[in-house]
């Protein structure tokens, strides 16, 4: 039998839409206090290929409540192509009962694939290892990212070798959210294949090759079809598709009708927050 895929258009009043975060916010302040840690390392000196430039990229930034414990986290993946772009802690995931950790990663053209990976993966397995010493919980760790951080976010999310590395399994992620992610082989992986931009190609770096039925559950969010990357909407349906017929009950679109590719990340938040209060219960 096949399934029916879930594909969800959304659209935001904008007045609602900011009264109910202030209110939410307002809430949340008035119980929960936050520390930030910056410029932790998540990779040292014993890491394979340790060297300036890792020493340089491979740190991360920590937003965390300081008095509110077993709370979940997002690893939060910066794009930019995976050729620019800096850690940031997104504002509206801020005093929300909730964690951001925002690494940077090792790029293009210093680093070719799979290092991109490699040191996301190297992340998210530092927040398994240490979240709980500041009070989070390892069951409740999702991660996400923006265009580059959402195929980063994929690909450690499926593709579950580059966690075993770490003697992790994938699966203990509570959830992936990829913001706007390529499902295809990456264009600056196929660039260093010498496959013409605009080319699709779809190989071991594709998310879509490592669709499989016990993933963890997976909320693919997209700006306006017609508004966002050449087909970067398309490609986020057909992963919802192939997810759902590789036997996967927890894959969902959501398309945000008159957003760019940028600007999808503002209604993209309220939607994450709202999936992980559901599935971690928060």
């Amino acid at each position: 039998m096949k399934r029916i895929a879930t594909i969800v258009s959304i659209l935001f009043i904008g007045v609602l839409f900011v009264t109910d975060g202030i209110s939410q916010n307002t809430k949340t302040e008035a119980k929960v206090t936050y520390k930030t840690e910056q410029n932790i390392l998540y990779r040292d000196t014993s890491s394979p290929g340790w060297d300036a430039y890792m020493e340089e990229r491979c740190q991360m930034d920590m937003y965390y409540p300081s008095n509110s414990p077993g709370f979940a986290t997002v690893v939060w993946f910066h794009g930019g192509g995976l050729r620019g772009g800096e850690r940031y802690i997104p504002e509206e995931l801020m005093n929300q009962g909730i964690a951001v950790v925002a690494p940077n990663y090792r790029m293009h053209p210093k680093v070719n694939a799979p290092v991109y990976i490699e040191d996301a993966a190297a992340a998210v397995a530092w927040v398994f290892e240490n979240i709980q010493r500041f009070g989070g919980s390892a069951e409740k760790i999702f991660v996400s990212g923006h265009s580059a951080g959402g195929y980063l976010a994929s690909m450690v999310g499926l593709d579950k070798q580059w966690l075993a590395v770490h003697d992790i399994n994938a699966n203990r992620i509570a959830g992936l959210l990829p913001f706007s992610g390529q499902a295809v082989t990456h264009s600056t992986v196929r660039l260093e294949q010498g496959i013409p931009d605009g080319q699709p190609h779809i190989d071991k770096y594709a998310p879509l090759v490592h669709v499989r039925a016990d993933a963890p559950p997976m909320v693919l969010i997209t700006g306006d079809r017609n508004l966002e990357l050449p087909a970067r909407y398309e490609e986020n349906a057909y992963m919802l598709a192939m997810m759902k017929d590789a036997g996967h009950e927890h894959t969902t679109l959501y398309e945000m009708p008159g957003f760019t590719h940028g600007t999808m990340r503002i209604p993209g938040y309220q939607i994450m927050l709202e999936q992980i209060r559901k599935i971690a219960g928060q």
